[in-house]
């Protein structure tokens, strides 16, 4: 890495020479503009409105509007009178609880290497924030502007992480703010449960930029001549009903499958304890044997019946006989 400013972190009578570098870099695959036709490369030119004349960098200027509407054009020169404090120092304000600072008005961050050959202030003043759990609140100049930052310790490297000025950051004024929305204590108990069951440390070896190894095979791909995608994997959207039965019913097989012990054993109980009406029905099962046992009755009368028809079958076949 190479280092891009220097100058003093300094803090009462204390200053520790440090050198800054940029903690962050983009993974973001490169590309330029062409002609979609044949791949001709597309150039900008810096061309005065309305004509094809073009202007040289040297002579463009910024243009600001005042409050009242009007233009003022302000020269690089107009720009260098600006009073800004150029001292290469980072002044450290005060020191702050961590939980303080909101991570929304988080930056950019940059490391800081201590830059004299004793790295023991710098390590003292690391250790101190660490044993203290603040942040030192900073305030220093980075290319002609005047930059809020928070210095903090990240694996044991000092690290000077650029805030937001307070009126950069957006309010959040949205409608459903205003409403009240209902929540019933079984409804959080659950989606509470669902989030102790996924709960871990985080590690972010664990994650990957899907949309950059996909386009690294599309690119491939196309190298190739070969399809990078034969098969979709877009899923429908689900709607909002849908969602909210899918996040209803993952929270009760959370409470089931990974419910406390004492839980799963209350269910057992509350199973246990709707027995008894089964026994309630099984005591009307007298009366079917009852029903049962009529069915004899109505077979004998059959049997007495059919006797009777055979006897008169008997006594009118002897009439024919003696008449005969």
């Amino acid at each position: 890495m190479r280092s891009i400013w220097k100058g003093d972190l300094s803090f009462g009578l204390v200053n520790v020479p440090v050198k800054v570098y940029s903690a962050t870099e983009s993974h973001d695959r490169k590309s330029y503009q062409v002609d979609s036709k044949d791949g001709t490369r597309i150039r900008y030119r810096r061309v005065r409105e309305g004509t094809d004349t073009e202007v040289d960098y040297s002579d463009i200027a910024n243009a600001y509007e005042t409050d009242s509407g009007e233009t003022v054009i302000l020269t690089k020169e107009d720009l260098a009178t600006l009073p800004v404090q150029k001292s290469p120092e980072i002044s450290i304000l005060e020191f702050v609880p961590t939980e303080q600072v909101d991570p929304i008005y988080f930056d950019k961050p940059y490391y800081l290497e201590p830059s004299s050959k004793s790295p023991k202030a710098y390590a003292l003043l690391a250790q101190a924030l660490q044993k203290t759990d603040r942040l030192a609140i900073a305030q220093f100049t980075l290319r002609n502007r005047t930059r809020l930052a928070a210095l903090r310790v990240v694996d044991g490297v000092m690290t000077l992480q650029t805030l937001l000025w307070p009126d950069e950051v957006r309010a959040a004024d949205f409608p459903f703010l205003e409403e009240d929305t209902e929540i019933r204590p079984q409804e959080l108990d659950m989606a509470s449960s669902l989030i102790e069951t996924m709960a871990k440390d985080f590690d972010p070896s664990e994650f990957e930029d899907r949309y950059q190894n996909e386009l690294s095979k599309l690119v491939a791909a196309k190298a190739d001549g070969a399809e990078a995608f034969p098969e979709s994997d877009e899923e429908p959207e689900a709607d909002e009903d849908s969602e909210v039965a899918d996040l209803l019913a993952a929270l009760r097989a959370s409470v089931k499958d990974n419910g406390p012990a004492d839980e799963k054993s209350g269910g057992a109980e509350s199973t246990a304890k709707k027995a008894p009406p089964k026994k309630a029905a099984a005591k009307k099962a007298p009366a079917k044997k009852a029903a049962a046992k009529k069915t004899p009755q109505k077979s004998t009368a059959a049997k007495s019946t059919e006797k009777k028809s055979t006897a008169k079958k008997t006594s009118a076949k002897k009439t024919a006989k003696k008449s005969a």
